[in-house]
């Protein structure tokens, strides 16, 4: 082996270390789950940050802290992302969104502080809700022939809701319904100004682009 290949074996050891970690909070030890229940163990929210200027794009990795789906009728559920576990730049989050490479551990903490402190303000806003109205079955599948779902509901973030509609492909695996969704919103509609620096010349972009990768007992 190449020493110019340790980096590269090493971001796909811890990849897959974290995966199968994912994995055995699925059908492993854990908590007792109800039908509808979403296992907070495993699942996750991805967020693509795209750069502006001389700025770095980023991946963000965040957890839930409460969630419950049904599908039909009203009131469907809910989920409560607990903005404090959201951290910048992890090789799993990296990975997800596509980005290659990887943050040593200092310049992921600067970033982390920096989001939570001066963009998210988690310590007056430390959760984002999604209620959700209504989660429909879709007749019609997705690209990848799966079957998709629609989500309606209203998102809150940063003390500001807006309505949220988006569809979402969902796959019966091990006893639940593993569901990933994607979709794109802007920092200022929620009066979030996107981080900066330099007088502008280092920055991100206010349009983020989210994943959902949400796994619900059934």
């Amino acid at each position: 082996m190449q020493t110019k290949d340790v980096p590269r074996l090493f971001f796909l050891l811890v990849t897959v270390a974290a995966t199968l970690g994912r994995l055995h909070s699925i059908h492993g030890e854990g908590p007792h789950l109800a039908p509808g229940d979403i296992n907070l163990e495993a699942s996750r929210v991805y967020i693509f940050v795209d750069k502006t200027g001389f700025g770095h794009q980023h991946a963000v990795e965040g957890r839930l802290s409460e969630g419950k789906l049904h599908v039909g009728g009203r009131s469907a559920g809910r989920m409560v992302f607990d903005l404090q576990t959201f951290k910048a730049d992890t090789n799993v989050a990296r990975h997800y969104v596509g980005l290659k490479g990887e943050f040593d551990k200092k310049t992921q903490t600067e970033v982390t502080s920096n989001m939570h402190d001066t963009v998210l303000d988690v310590a007056q806003f430390s959760t984002a809700t999604f209620a959700i109205d209504s989660f429909q079955p879709l007749e019609e599948r997705g690209k990848s022939g799966k079957p998709q779902y629609r989500f309606d509901g209203e998102f809150q973030l940063h003390g500001v809701k807006h309505p949220l509609r988006l569809i979402a492909e969902g796959t019966e695996e091990r006893g639940f319904l593993h569901i990933k969704g994607t979709f794109r919103m802007r920092q200022t509609d929620y009066k979030i100004t996107p981080f900066k620096k330099a007088l502008g010349a280092v920055g991100v972009a206010d349009a983020l682009t989210v994943h959902g990768d949400i796994w619900v007992k059934q």
